[in-house]
């Protein structure tokens, strides 16, 4: 893990999607959001969000999905075969309802800097602006020397990689922004190698995660009305977040490698997103887990598995033939460039030779 790009293990490739729709029992819910290869569990959780007893309060309904997807090193892959699913070859999906909004976490394990990056600036009056606007609140109340910034890149339609990962839903028009603390996507931290758990900083972890479910829960809970203290705190006590609690998790999720090709062949890999399924399953009422396969004859990206490749040796010759070789080639040159040089000289002997033979 680098220093902040937490690949395949907290909120990486990790989703909050958001709708209106029709409500079922009352709660709040949680999950830790984890990228692990080739597969992907989505959750929903139908949550009717009820204001308190406040008469400037009003009365929300949303559906809210936690999605963890696979392949975000490789263009996004289990982003963009769910999204392929769901919109194209499923008949009934909460994709084709109204979705206010798709959240992606990326690298959100260390920094000072919370940037928002957007392919196209949200207008005021959609729910995108005014959860971003709840962002800013928690920040700048509970976490004042953070900085955060609104980033908008345009989506170019040449290339055939995506910077950030809700750019996958904005070519399906879907609104959607990712939440990371690095400004740049072609930053070297999104790339690392370094995918261990020394190189995090859990404190921030937990301040990230603060921030967003704080933010959440304002907006579904229309928090908005200027009576009400900006330093309001919901997650505390019971509903808190605990630092043994992710520091275990984090341990667990960094016991093994998550490298793509991986991630169904090794009985550890299993065993790990099994645990993620069963860790979502705790908190939410409906857990589904999708596993794509890629077309042989046409595949998005290819795999090699070096654990079944053949070894390969040559039988060369001595390093001195080819000194003694070269020589010999240099020598014939030399030989032939003497001679065409010297044409005329040679033409003539040839010729005086030819003719006291015959006389």
């Amino acid at each position: 893990m680098d220093q902040q790009h937490y690949d395949s293990v907290f909120n990486y490739n990790g989703v909050f999607i958001l709708h209106s729709g029709c409500p079922m029992e009352p709660t709040l819910m949680g999950a830790v959001s984890s990228s692990c290869s080739n597969w992907r569990v989505s959750s929903r959780s139908f949550i009717v969000v009820q204001a308190p007893d406040r008469g400037q309060l009003h009365f929300k309904r949303y559906h809210l999905m936690f999605s963890l997807t696979g392949g975000g090193k490789h263009n996004f892959l289990g982003t963009k075969r769910w999204i392929e699913e769901n919109l194209d070859h499923a008949e009934s999906s909460l994709l084709h309802e109204n979705v206010a909004f798709v959240l992606c976490l990326d690298t959100l394990a260390n920094g000072d800097q919370l940037y928002m990056h957007v392919s196209r600036p949200p207008k005021s009056d959609t729910p995108m602006y005014v959860f971003i606007q709840h962002l800013d609140e928690v920040v700048s109340s509970r976490f004042p020397w953070m900085k955060t910034q609104l980033v908008h890149k345009k989506i170019n339609l040449v290339e055939s990689t995506v910077a950030w990962e809700h750019e996958r839903y904005s070519l399906r028009r879907i609104p959607g922004f990712t939440l990371s603390h690095l400004e740049d996507p072609k930053s070297e931290l999104r790339g690392s190698l370094l995918d261990t758990v020394s190189q995090v900083d859990l404190r921030k972890i937990k301040r990230n995660g603060i921030i967003i479910a704080e933010a959440l829960a304002r907006h579904m809970y229309n928090f908005s009305d200027k009576s009400l203290p900006q330093d309001v705190q919901l997650f505390k006590g019971r509903l808190d977040f605990h630092d043994s609690r992710i520091s275990s998790l984090m341990s667990f999720l960094t016991s093994v490698p998550r490298a793509t090709q991986l991630m169904d062949k090794e009985p550890a890999h299993i065993l790990l997103i099994n645990s993620l399924e069963h860790e979502f399953k705790q908190y939410l009422q409906q857990v589904h887990r999708h596993t794509f396969r890629q077309d042989r004859r046409d595949p998005d990206i290819t795999f090699f598995d070096q654990m079944n490749q053949p070894v390969v040796m040559y039988r060369v010759k001595p390093a001195a033939f080819d000194l003694f070789l070269g020589g010999c080639i240099m020598a014939y040159l030399g030989i032939v460039y003497y001679a065409i040089q010297n044409f005329d000289y040679f033409y003539r002997k040839l010729k005086a030779a030819v003719k006291t033979k015959l006389h």
